[in-house]
């Protein structure tokens, strides 16, 4: 048995972590200035709020992008 790591998995993980990378990207400048176009509330939002919804954001991060995008 050999203890080589099948090509399916790094396949996988290297598309999960393109993903993520791309989220972080793109979350901090949703929080920093996007959040307020798509709710008037996240407007005043503080440092924590904004922090709260940086894990999200980089998460759903295609589906936020689409709705910042509309928008415009």
């Amino acid at each position: 048995m050999t203890s080589a790591t099948p090509s399916w998995t790094l396949a996988v993980t290297w598309g999960v972590l393109a993903y993520l990378a791309a989220g972080l990207l793109f979350a901090v400048p949703f929080v920093a200035r996007w959040a307020g176009r798509l709710d008037p509330a996240a407007r005043s939002g503080s440092l924590g709020f904004r922090l709260l919804i940086l894990p999200g954001s980089a998460l759903l991060w295609p589906w936020l992008l689409a709705r910042v995008l509309r928008t415009r």
